[in-house]
């Protein structure tokens, strides 16, 4: 096997089991464990993967985040639950602002059913699924373009979000802990925090899994947030926080037939 090939196969094992032990990918692809850890580091080095003591992971970290190609291909069912809940709060005519991220993608795919809208978002894969969309008036936001993330960010996306306002605001978090919700990278806190700023109503889309897992930067105080979205019950301990605090959270249902 060609070392592209290689190191395309651990991240597809990645994806499906989000860890990978060293001593087992040497085995199964019959190399070195140096030429596995020479993979990992270049993939790393890529932002595909955090390597760990024996392997490396995909889960996130206090200063990691997965890249959007290997998210995108995560969580299906999950992310099209939490979907059909945020679509309940758009009603047509709406200013929506959608974030970076996988998830908001798959959100922004389904807007234009709720059309007419205008969305303002700095999402490479929202700007893709509505440039054709009919009676969808789409704003891009303008910044610099990082591949990680799939979206634009810095300064020029600040300062287009500070003329604009909305009615309603979808972010998205890799990280929720106590009553804060968390993120790695500090220019895409900045342009998060400027969509929450800008909009009326104000939406968190957080996987259950990422409940109780804080980051480098605070993004905000869930109190900010008029509605969190999420796909699954969360631990017992993190609802509870919840509940003491009195903030809602929306589990989202899967369709009935």
């Amino acid at each position: 096997m060609k070392r592209d090939e290689r190191r395309q196969a651990i991240m597809d094992i990645l994806v499906e089991d989000r860890a990978v032990d060293l001593d087992d990918l040497a085995d199964r692809f019959a190399v070195s464990k140096m030429t596995i850890h020479r993979d990992l580091d270049d993939l790393e080095q890529a932002g595909l993967l955090r390597k760990v003591r024996g392997g490396a992971t995909i889960e996130t970290g206090t200063q990691f985040e997965s890249d959007f190609r290997v998210r995108e291909l995560q969580d299906s069912a999950a992310k099209s639950r939490m979907a059909r809940a945020a679509m309940e709060l758009v009603e047509p005519g709406m200013t929506v602002m959608i974030n970076d991220g996988s998830m908001a993608s798959l959100l922004g795919a389904r807007l234009a059913d709720k059309a007419p809208l205008t969305v303002i978002t700095n999402n490479a894969a929202v700007l893709d699924h509505l440039k054709d969309a009919p009676r969808v008036t789409l704003i891009a936001l303008g910044g610099v373009f990082s591949a990680k993330f799939n979206g634009y960010f810095g300064l020029v996306t600040e300062q287009a979000l500070a003329g604009l306002r909305a009615d309603i605001a979808f972010i998205s978090t890799p990280a929720l802990s106590g009553l804060q919700a968390f993120h790695m990278d500090e220019p895409v806190v900045r342009a998060k925090r400027a969509m929450i700023e800008g909009a009326e109503r104000r939406v968190l889309l957080v996987n259950h899994l990422r409940f109780g897992r804080p980051a480098l930067h605070v993004l905000a105080d869930l109190s900010e947030f008029d509605a969190i979205i999420t796909d699954a019950p969360p631990a017992a301990e993190d609802r509870a926080a919840l509940d003491r605090a009195g903030i809602a959270l929306t589990v989202a249902k899967a369709p009935t037939n």
